[in-house]
């Protein structure tokens, strides 16, 4: 959907996406509680994609692009990014695929111990504040 930049509500745009991106986060947290790691890493995934959705509305003034690709929506956005960063975001994308696809989600929960779950949600909360400290 295309839209006159004029009719674009920038403010409640960002604000929907801050709001989506702070449930998946908590919902992931409440994830790792109950010990269901692919999924915590799975919401981890939405978590980042909802707040690149925010940086997206907030620094381009449009809608973000239909995509559940982090690196790029980031680039969409306009971000700049370290090698850790970027790396952080390739390895946060394979979650989506990973926890969403029969074929590849038993290998993956497989992988998905605690130990690498928590290292996992340290990225992502380091990522998420990172990435909301630029919301604008």
């Amino acid at each position: 959907m295309t839209e006159n930049r004029d009719e674009f509500d920038t403010e409640k745009i960002v604000a929907f996406w801050l709001t989506e991106a702070d449930e998946a986060l908590n919902v992931a947290t409440h994830l790792v509680e109950k010990g269901d790691y692919s999924y915590a890493l799975f919401f981890g995934h939405l978590a980042i994609e909802k707040l690149l959705k925010a940086l997206y509305a907030s620094h381009i003034g449009e809608h973000a692009p239909y995509s559940h690709n982090l690196l790029r929506l980031a680039k969409a956005a306009e971000l700049e990014l370290d090698d850790t960063r970027t790396e952080a975001l390739i390895t946060i994308t394979a979650f989506n695929i990973e926890a969403r696809y029969p074929d590849v989600k038993r290998a993956f929960r497989a992988k998905c111990t605690v130990e690498y779950t928590e290292q996992q949600m340290v990225e992502i909360k380091e990522l998420f504040k990172w990435l909301r400290s630029r919301v604008q």
